[in-house]
């Protein structure tokens, strides 16, 4: 069971790594979906990230290794509850929340290769629109 994963988003390529130790319930949940293709918007309140809104869908886990402030790099997965079920990913300063407030998410991916391209991933969701992100094996 290989921890790395490619994550290709809008028009580049990420290494990532799934974070089994802090959130194996996640990481499990996640993995067993893969390939995951959706697409990624820009956020409404959290700051610098994109997501994936998910409406009621669920990934069957409950909190694990959440945080409200996700480093760049970082997915976080929110199991859904107060505000819709989703996955952010964070390219610069987020505090993470919904209209109903502030929120917590499971970090279970973080990327480890083109950091300096998140920012461009995040302005290109926010001018451009919706783009597509793909997850699978390494």
């Amino acid at each position: 069971m290989s921890d790395l994963l490619k994550i290709t988003a809008g028009p580049f390529t990420f290494d990532a790594r799934f974070e089994r130790a802090a959130a194996p319930k996640t990481c499990a949940a996640f993995e067993s979906r893969m390939p995951y293709v959706s697409k990624v918007v820009h956020v409404r309140w959290s700051g610098e990230g994109v997501w994936i809104p998910l409406g009621d869908y669920s990934f069957g886990v409950d909190y694990e290794n959440h945080t409200s402030f996700p480093a760049p790099g970082q997915f976080i997965l929110y199991p859904g509850g107060l505000s819709e079920t989703e996955i952010l990913l964070a390219y610069g300063g987020v505090r993470f929340a919904s209209k109903v407030g502030q929120l917590a998410g499971n970090h279970f991916v973080t990327i480890t290769s083109n950091l300096d391209k998140l920012p461009e991933l995040g302005k290109l969701a926010l001018w451009e629109g919706a783009q597509p992100i793909r997850f699978e094996k390494a």
